[in-house]
């Protein structure tokens, strides 16, 4: 990645600060989302790893200052002036960046992110930092909502093809084992990542023999260690029985079929016939697997009706977040220092109230009683945190915000994936049901802290009066 994923008006934004002196000037940005995705009420926090490691290797080489030059404005001449370019190559990037940890769940207006700064240098990276934080965020919530309704069937990733470009396929793969899927289809995301890969074949592989019989053997020639078929290429049932006629003969032989296919038709009805002719030949573990157009209502709505499916392989639906492709997730300035090297809290206001910031440099407490979370409380380090018994008596506290960039260089180290998945299975058993619940959930307390509050409602009516 390149020191230029961003957007020109951070850039022109910066010469802007450079010209008025204020370039130097430390700032705090938040990033946020106002609304949780999908009509939940929570969010996985994901895309950290790939953020910090484009940060802390932010570098403005030739290539890019050459570029800037030969940039111009509407009368011609050119957009950035020398000394400004200059003084883009020479200083070194010098952020801090606290972060709520990959996999921690997160709540509307909670800082995933807060960065702090040079007042040119945080507005240069608020696009990169927005375009990972929220995708990788969005698919790992879609993944966990899906995973939630396959309850313990294991949730395969299989959209890989249907994913927004190359970029967008790697990411959505990381973001899904993340968020709870099992294993997945994307080879690459297996070797670059380290997440189990999983398939099977296709149609066209039965499509290529003179039979579906003829073609299921050849398969298990080939691999008989990997003998999932996929029966519904002509005739589901028919397709079954051939499946159950190879997976006895590779069983005389040592071997074992894994299961059977399901990607089209009536998947509640048919799995329920392919499940009473596996068992009656013997086939008992046999897994049905079930594929075509899933996401977390339908495996809902196939489990309320009974139908008898092991697996899920869900692609389009999660790789894309097809029901909200965006998160929505901003970046927003909650305090700059004045020429005294004061702390100043800032304040955006909007006529629609869930655009109101909140100002200060926050942090948020989560408060736990037990194995149950009870509610989170975001405070600004300029007032002070609340009190331990602000939700109640016998609570435990964590400040969820942890140190991962300084100075421009990571102080956190990297995370396994399959640490960071197993902090979003604890933070999903935590929370209370009602508030994971894939419709009508309930909403988890947020609130902020009193006298942030105060001091919000006190910014809101100075700009009001004109102060």
């Amino acid at each position: 990645m390149t020191a230029l994923l961003t957007d020109l008006y951070q850039i022109t934004m910066s010469q802007g600060y450079f010209r008025a002196g204020m370039h130097d000037r430390r700032a705090v940005f938040h990033l946020f989302f106002r609304r949780a995705p999908f009509s939940g009420e929570y969010a996985v926090a994901a895309g950290l790893e790939p953020a910090i490691d484009w940060l802390t290797g932010l570098r403005m080489g030739d290539q890019q200052i050459d570029y800037l030059a030969a940039l111009t404005g509407n009368d011609g001449a050119a957009l950035f002036a020398t000394d400004f370019l200059r003084f883009l190559r020479d200083t070194p990037i010098t952020l801090d960046v606290d972060a709520m940890p990959e996999g921690t769940l997160a709540f509307a207006h909670q800082p995933l992110l807060r960065v702090t700064g040079p007042l040119w240098q945080c507005q240069w990276v608020e696009t990169a930092l927005l375009n990972m934080i929220n995708f990788q965020t969005l698919i790992a919530t879609k993944a966990s909502r899906v995973c939630q309704a396959a309850g313990d069937d294991p949730v395969l990733e299989f959209g890989l093809r249907r994913a927004q470009g190359i970029d967008g396929g790697l990411a959505a793969s990381r973001a899904a084992y993340v968020g709870g899927c099992a294993a997945t289809s994307n080879v690459q995301a297996g070797l670059q990542f380290g997440i189990p890969v999983k398939g099977t074949h296709a149609h066209s592989w039965v499509m290529s023999f003179d039979d579906e019989l003829t073609s299921f053997q050849a398969y298990a020639d080939a691999m008989p260690n990997n003998c999932v078929f996929l029966v519904d290429t002509y005739d589901t049932i028919q397709g079954v029985r051939n499946a159950i006629e190879v997976g006895t003969a590779i069983r005389r032989e040592g071997h074992q079929m894994v299961g059977i296919r399901l990607d089209s038709g009536d998947l509640s009805e048919l799995s329920r016939q392919a499940r009473k002719l596996l068992d009656q030949a013997g086939f008992e573990s046999a897994a049905i697997v079930a594929s075509n157009d899933l996401d977390e209502h339908e495996i809902q709505r196939l489990k309320n009706d009974g139908a008898k499916i092991a697996l899920w392989g869900v692609g389009t639906n999660l790789v894309t977040a097809q029901d909200q492709p965006a998160l929505g997730g901003v970046y927003k300035l909650a305090a700059i220092q004045d020429e005294s090297g004061k702390w100043v809290p800032k304040v955006k206001l909007s006529e629609q109230e869930i655009k109101t910031s909140n100002p200060g440099i926050q942090q948020v407490r989560r408060f736990q009683r037990g194995d149950e979370m009870v509610g989170d409380i975001i405070y600004s380090e300029l007032i002070g945190p609340p009190g331990d018994d602000a939700m109640g008596p016998q609570c435990s506290t964590t400040d969820l915000l942890i140190p991962v960039v300084r100075d421009g260089r990571r102080v956190h180290p990297s995370e396994p994936l399959s640490q960071i998945r197993g902090r979003v299975q604890a933070g999903l058993k935590s929370l209370p049901g009602q508030t994971k619940r894939i419709d009508c959930p309930k909403p988890y307390p947020v609130r902020l802290e009193q006298r942030l509050s105060q001091q919000k409602i006190a910014l809101i009516t100075a700009v009001d009066k004109g102060d």
